[in-house]
C-alpha cells in the first residue's frame, strides 16, 4: 500500500477529498523554548490496491524526535484512558476497510483520505522531528520537520 502525505496548518477530509490550509511546510520557527504549537495538520491519502479491498487494515501514527524517542501527542480526557494506561497519548491508531463500489474494475486502486489535526503539541528543544506512519505493521511514510529557535524581534528603540 502506498501513502502520500504532507504537513499543514489544518486539514479536513470530506466528500472523499482533503481540504487544506497552509499545506506543505517542514520548519516551525519559535522564539522561546519549550514551545507549544497551536495546530499541526497531517493530510494523508492511502492508495488501496484492488487486491487489498474488502479486508481490514491497521494504521499507526506516532511522533519521534531526532533520537527516535516518542513525543506525546496529547492526553486523554480525565477518566477515558484505557484500563491500566496513563493519560498520555503516544500514538494514534485504528483500522480501515475499503470495499469495491460499483463501477470499479480489477486493477483499479482507491484513494482513502485521512485528516488528522493535533492541537497544542509541546516541543522541549530545537532539532529534527518526524511523524511516522505505518500501515499493516510496515512503515510506509515519514514526515520530517525541524523546530528552529529564532531571536524574538522587539520594538526598535527610538533615539533620544
Amino acid at each position: 500500500m502506498e501513502v502520500e502525505a504532507f504537513l499543514a496548518d489544518s486539514v479536513v477530509a470530506a466528500e472523499s477529498k482533503l481540504f487544506v490550509q497552509g499545506g506543505g511546510w517542514n520548519i516551525i520557527h519559535t522564539a522561546t523554548l519549550p514551545t507549544q504549537h497551536p495546530r499541526i495538520g497531517i493530510g494523508m491519502i492511502v492508495r488501496i490496491p484492488y487486491t487489498a479491498t474488502n479486508q481490514p487494515h491497521q494504521f499507526e501514527l506516532r511522533l519521534e524526535d531526532e533520537d527516535g524517542n516518542q513525543i506525546a501527542l496529547g492526553k486523554h480526557s480525565p477518566g477515558t484512558a484505557p484500563e491500566g494506561e496513563d493519560e498520555t497519548i503516544s500514538q494514534i491508531d485504528g483500522e480501515f476497510n475499503v470495499g469495491r463500489p460499483a463501477g470499479i474494475f480489477p486493477g483499479d486502486e482507491q484513494f482513502l483520505p485521512f485528516a488528522i489535526n493535533l492541537d497544542g503539541l509541546r516541543f522541549e528543544k530545537v532539532g529534527a522531528y518526524r511523524f511516522v506512519l505505518k500501515v499493516d505493521g510496515s512503515e510506509v511514510k515519514t514526515l520530517p520537520f525541524r523546530i528552529n529557535q529564532v531571536p524574538q524581534v522587539g520594538p526598535i528603540p527610538r533615539p533620544s
